[in-house]
């Protein structure tokens, strides 16, 4: 495995997730993402059937997803035997994860940074692989290690890259959206100018009379 899974033991999501002095993120927390991811989703009107969450966890997001998407399936991945064992994930690392057909949207929420540059660029290079449509990405940064995060909450055993280390990957084959949300190459949204990201090519268009999503 290009990821190792001997880390992320019970005593490791203990103290990250369990415990309330410790813990990074929280249940509520995780409901607030999982509504902002599909509150923009909702708005372009793309059609979520599947979702794939990279690194998955405890699951935190599943159910506010499937709430948000009650026609979707959800495959919850993940290299951590002891989560898989107990919540019945599929055991695997992206890089080596197969699928018969790409998901309409991607969940890969602070993962990467657990990895060595070359394995996270071929973890990037297999995220656009398994997506069709959208992609909800998130790493810890050297910028957020030094400005934003917590550090005696924070797992600091992690290899920290800038954002624009990830972005210049994710831009290869998909587009941002805006708040960790990238579109893959390929589609077309509809958006004012002033909704745009600066600074990196897109695939959307003007097109002021309609909202649609489609296919080259």
């Amino acid at each position: 495995m290009a990821f190792e899974d001997s880390s992320f033991d019970r005593d490791y999501y203990r103290r990250y997730y369990g415990d309330s002095r410790t813990r990074v993120t929280s249940g509520p927390e995780m409901k607030r993402r999982a509504a902002l991811i599909a509150s923009v989703l909702k708005h372009f009107e793309l059609p979520i059937r599947s979702v794939l969450d990279v690194g998955c966890g405890k699951g935190l997001l599943r159910q506010p997803l499937l709430a948000e998407f009650p026609r979707a399936r959800y495959t919850g991945l993940e290299v951590s035997r002891y989560l898989c064992r107990r919540h019945g994930w599929t055991q695997a690392s992206i890089v080596e994860f197969e699928c018969d057909e790409p998901f309409d949207l991607t969940i890969c929420y602070d993962v990467l940074q657990y990895v060595k540059a070359r394995e996270a660029t071929r973890a990037l290079e297999r995220l656009a692989g398994v997506t069709r449509m959208v992609l909800y990405f998130s790493a810890l940064t050297t910028e957020d290690w030094r400005d934003n995060c917590d550090r005696a909450r924070t797992d600091r055993n992690v290899f920290m890259r800038s954002g624009d280390w990830y972005r210049r990957r994710l831009a290869r084959q998909f587009a941002p959206i805006g708040l960790g949300l990238w579109l893959k190459r390929g589609y077309e949204l509809v958006r004012w100018e002033l909704e745009k990201p600066q600074g990196l090519a897109s695939p959307i268009r003007d097109d002021r009379c309609s909202r649609r999503v489609r296919i080259q």
